[in-house]
């Protein structure tokens, strides 16, 4: 069985080095982030079943966040040199477990994290995920930049949970049945759940343009 290294991305630029242990006090890396391939398997989306018809933008929206498990947010960087200038990062990303789809990205971070800094500062944000992730776009030998292979842009504000809400368990349900490693992550580097309110739907999907999806048209969508 071979093992998935999955790595946060953490900036050593945030904090001094001496405070700062990018292994998260473990000996090795691979003993806090590394996650079997059958453990992955089984708690993740991964379907050979085509995407909604390119007409339904608002079905197609739902499909890719509840079928991504990860995707790239940007924010605002406020640390030199790049102070103002846009910061993209990969997060772990759910919209529930698999079979209880919920519409809205929750994440698991630390607030250690480089762009938790900026969010701190300027909690607007965006989201992009991908049809790319899943086997659709590689089985029609579209390029992830093909306007046939479908992606979103959610745009909002950055809410940190409490974890004791009942939202905040959902979150929780909702990633570590997909991510079965966080559990073990270390207790002591502060994570906490968050999720995007969105604000703004936009949807790539085949050839035209953008489209715009009326956030009520999302949220009642059907995902499969």
């Amino acid at each position: 069985m071979f093992a998935v290294l999955l790595l946060l991305c953490l900036s050593a630029t945030v904090r001094d080095s001496s405070s700062l242990n990018l292994n998260f006090g473990a000996n090795n890396v691979i003993d806090i982030f590394a996650v079997s391939d059958n453990d992955i398997a089984n708690n993740t989306i991964v379907t050979d079943d085509d995407p909604p018809p390119h007409n339904q933008a608002a079905r197609m929206a739902r499909y890719i966040t509840h079928t991504s498990n990860w995707g790239a947010m940007a924010t605002v960087a406020v640390r030199e040199p790049i102070v103002g200038f846009p910061f993209a990062n990969i997060f772990s990303l759910s919209d529930g477990p698999v079979d209880q789809s919920s519409g809205t990205p929750y994440m698991y971070i630390s607030p250690w994290e480089v762009s938790a800094h900026d969010l701190r500062q300027n909690n607007q944000t965006s989201i992009t995920m991908s049809l790319a992730q899943g086997n659709y776009c590689s089985k029609m030998n579209y390029d992830p930049e093909d306007p046939r292979c479908a992606h979103i842009i959610l745009t909002g504000t950055f809410v940190k949970l409490t974890r004791e809400s009942e939202e905040g368990q959902f979150a929780k349900k909702s990633l570590f049945s997909r991510h079965p490693i966080m559990p073990e992550w270390p207790e002591d580097h502060g994570w906490f759940f968050a999720k995007l309110d969105i604000k703004n739907i936009l949807v790539l999907d085949f050839f035209g343009g953008a489209i715009t999806v009326p956030l009520e048209e999302y949220f009642n969508a059907e995902p499969k």
